[in-house]
């Protein structure tokens, strides 16, 4: 994995899969899909959709419920669906708030793009924030979110710091030369007296199965991985953090990039000879 690494490319917009349409509350023609989306959710506790998105016979939903009316937007809690068009089965994928849909983003090879996201876990309080992405499962003709654990999905940056402790929060979506892309964090735990300890994840999709997976790396694997995360570009906010710290200045001007020595040799005098012939 770490010989075919990441490169520090910035992060630009991608199309969405040919399938992929976003529903038009206002057209004539998504009416119906509109309609069947209502009567589906009819039940649960919701106070509008903000967004249905639909893929082949399933549809990426999300709505939102406001506890009291006059409390703004920004203390919503969100709730993204998978909803089905042929029958009105649903299931909710995740809860948060903040709910930021972000791009396309190629995970799996010879596979459609899928919407990456980030979330908060509460509002008025100490946050956490996580990634994820959204993807339609072609077999059981559902989307899904990936890399979850429980309601959670990937721990990118936390507010709530541990008592006695310094941490540094870093992370970025980074690209491989083929093109897929990994979502890496590193965390630099400074314990005071003892010991500095670093935890580098990286999570992707393996190559050979396509299942989800998480990666942790130490001591001189990890250097590499560090760097990259360091030295990340995204044109598109929240992809990236923590590259104006600190520790990422000094780790980049502790291991600047070797470049090809062009000084010739002080004993060189610009001329060559062939080797003497052998009596």
């Amino acid at each position: 994995m770490i010989a075919a690494m990441v490169i520090a490319a910035p992060l630009r917009a991608q199309q969405a899969p040919d399938a992929f349409r976003w529903i038009d509350f206002h057209s004539a023609a998504d009416q119906a899909v509109l309609t069947w989306v209502n009567r589906s959710l009819t039940v649960e506790n919701w106070s509008s959709i903000r967004e249905i998105g639909v893929e082949y016979d399933a549809a990426l939903v999300v709505t939102t419920s406001r506890s009291n009316p006059q409390l703004l937007p920004a203390a919503d809690t969100f709730t993204v669906w998978s909803l089905s068009l042929t029958n009105h089965s649903y299931v909710p994928l995740l809860k948060g708030v903040n709910l930021r849909l972000l791009d396309w983003m190629l995970f799996d090879d010879g596979h459609p793009r899928e919407l990456a996201a980030l979330y908060d876990d509460c509002v008025d309080c100490q946050p956490s924030t996580y990634f994820t992405a959204f993807h339609y499962d072609m077999e059981k003709h559902v989307w899904a979110a990936r890399w979850m654990r429980g309601p959670q999905a990937i721990p990118l940056w936390s507010a709530n710091l541990p008592q006695g402790l310094s941490l540094t929060q870093l992370y970025a979506l980074l690209t491989q030369p083929n093109g897929r892309s990994m979502m890496c964090t590193w965390n630099h735990i400074d314990h005071g007296q003892q010991k500095p300890e670093d935890i580098v994840a990286c999570y992707d999709l393996d190559p050979a199965t396509g299942q989800e997976r998480m990666q942790t790396f130490t001591r001189t694997p990890a250097l590499p991985i560090k760097q990259r995360i360091c030295s990340a570009l995204s044109t598109i906010p929240g992809l990236a953090r923590g590259q104006d710290s600190p520790l990422c200045q000094q780790l980049l001007k502790a291991s600047p990039d070797r470049k090809p020595v062009t000084t010739p040799p002080a004993n060189n005098h610009g001329q060559s000879a062939p080797p003497r012939t052998r009596h």
